[in-house]
């Protein structure tokens, strides 16, 4: 049973985010905060994440992505709603 809560967004981040071991922290974030979905780098040099969980969790995990890592410099965070399929669990994509 989904529960009404449940929101799945898709964000794109941008600035010094690859390199910074930004996909790492995305996941260890996401599994904090119990969420499914993907995160991965983009040819263009951005991070992009799909995430799905409690409307709370989502926009914490959200926030969190305004300052990432402790090397990354992030200069921009756009989140949409995304209702592509989704599974369970959070996992790093290959680049693309």
């Amino acid at each position: 049973m989904v529960s009404e809560n449940r929101i799945t967004r898709h964000v794109r981040i941008s600035g010094y985010v690859q390199g910074v071991f930004y996909r790492v922290w995305a996941r260890q974030k996401a599994n904090e905060l119990a969420l499914s979905g993907w995160v991965r780098n983009r040819l263009d040099g951005t991070v992009e994440a799909v995430i799905s969980g409690s409307l709370e969790d989502v926009n914490s995990f959200i926030e969190a992505c305004r300052t990432g890592p402790q090397f990354a410099r992030v200069d921009g965070v756009e989140a949409e709603i995304y209702d592509g399929h989704m599974e369970n669990g959070f996992r790093m994509r290959s680049t693309r």
